[in-house]
């Protein structure tokens, strides 16, 4: 006879409509996902019926394999329905966002939003924090005394209607599906797959709502894709799942071999940013700055716009203090200063011919503007403060960068990765010329 259960049986489990190792085999054999088994896997690995190391087995077929325009799409759309949806349809203005996949010095969004918002156009940048040799938009504007990153939705949407730019941090409630595979990622070797590349930022932007977007695809030393035909393929891919979720989607493929800009650190990009909206600035940066925000505008329907002219005549400066003001700024406070400034010299007479990002960006890194895990703090001074960019004559004995710490023990480090970033040619020999934007692909 068999008893009945008493309280403490555990409840039966529900059946799940697939066994993750078939899909595990599937994309591992080089076959093509279904579209139920994608919608599966990843609300499952949403809900914690699929393990971690399944789905990092998963990312590294996917990796390995590939996958096809209608699979990342479907995956894209899986994430998105991961989560919430934003919608900005009451509001009074346009919408058009940009995304850019990263870099040393690119400072671009801090100038960006407010010169575009400018122009009565609404522009919802919600932006993240910096990992590794790469700054992030949120740990930039964090050095601004009494700016804060987190918004409601409710404080969202009337910042943009009443001021027309925000830049934030994204809620826990877009696409976290993306999040838990992100975080992955970083840890199982499977950041460089382009179908994951595409599908984790096109999810987030996507869901955000926004009618219009402009992605920023770097290439070079400093960029997460460092092939030229690699960016290419990403931008292609996420321009097509932009375009076919009904958002207008254009990208620009841009330089990233040397830092854009001379500044690499959350501060000391503020204060260049500020430079910029005040009229002035590198010309690099000015250049970027007004060849997104010309996308970004004629996709909302403003055409032909004088963007060079708001820089200059103090409208793109007036909608920045705006920006800031509502979100808890101080635009009128000093930005940090570092207790400890080291300078890095020439050793030789020359033309720099040649600066490495990646070096500069992980001295900065070193310096504490950057993080080596989630979590971690970062200075708002520490940075490099480039002296001779592409282009300059030098002579030994010049000063070649400045370094900021607030910590002078992680100098030695720093000096060590910014060693060898100058490439130096026969003093009178031309630089090469830099295109920053390379190509527009839509």
């Amino acid at each position: 006879m068999t008893s009945a259960p008493d309280d403490t049986t555990p409840p039966t489990s529900a059946v799940e409509p697939f066994d993750v190792v078939d899909v595990i085999r599937t994309k591992r054999d080089g076959q093509r996902l279904a579209d139920d088994q994608i919608d599966w896997v990843i609300d499952a690995y949403t809900r914690g019926i699929v393990a971690e190391q399944q789905m990092a087995a998963l990312a590294m077929a996917i990796f390995l394999r590939g996958m096809e325009r209608p699979e990342i799409a479907r995956w894209t759309h899986a994430m998105i329905d991961s989560g919430e949806r934003m919608d900005f349809q009451a509001l009074s203005k346009p919408t058009t966002d940009k995304h850019s996949t990263g870099g040393v010095g690119d400072k671009i969004t801090l100038p960006l939003a407010p010169l575009v918002a400018s122009y009565g156009v609404a522009v919802p940048q919600l932006s993240g924090r910096g990992l590794g040799h790469t700054g992030g938009t949120l740990d930039k504007l964090e050095a601004i005394p009494g700016w804060r990153a987190d918004l409601t939705n409710a404080e969202m949407m009337a910042q943009l209607e009443n001021s027309g730019a925000v830049i934030c941090a994204a809620g826990s409630g877009l696409a976290p599906a993306d999040k838990k595979l992100y975080a992955l990622r970083d840890i199982t070797g499977t950041v460089e797959a382009i179908p994951l590349i595409a599908s984790s930022i096109m999810s987030k932007k996507i869901a955000e709502g926004t009618a219009a977007l402009t992605l920023d695809v770097k290439t070079g030393a400093g960029a997460f894709m460092k092939d030229e035909a690699d960016a290419r393929e990403l931008a292609r891919t996420m321009v097509e799942l932009g375009t076919d979720a009904g958002v207008h989607t254009v990208a620009l493929l841009t330089d990233m071999s040397a830092p854009l800009g001379r500044t690499a650190g959350n501060g000391l990009e503020v204060r260049e940013s500020l430079e910029v909206l005040a009229g002035g600035g590198p010309a690099d940066i000015v250049e970027l700055t007004c060849a997104l925000a010309r996308e970004m505008l004629e996709a909302a329907g403003v055409h032909d716009p004088d963007v060079e002219a708001a820089l200059a005549d103090g409208r793109a400066m007036d909608s920045w203090r705006a920006m800031i003001s509502a979100q808890g700024g101080d635009v009128d406070a000093p930005l940090p200063v570092a207790k400890h400034v080291e300078e890095f010299r020439a050793a030789e007479d020359g033309v720099v011919t040649g600066l490495d990002a990646m070096g500069v960006g992980v001295a900065a890194w070193r310096l504490g503007a950057g993080r080596s895990r989630p979590g971690e703090a970062v200075q708002a001074a520490a940075g490099v403060e480039i002296e001779a960019h592409i282009g300059d004559e030098v002579r030994a004995g010049d000063v070649l960068a400045r370094l900021h710490t607030d910590t002078p023990e992680r100098m030695p480090r720093a000096l060590e990765s910014i060693a060898g970033s100058w490439t130096l040619a026969t003093p009178g020999v031309a630089a090469p010329e830099r295109r920053i934007v390379m190509d527009r692909i839509a």
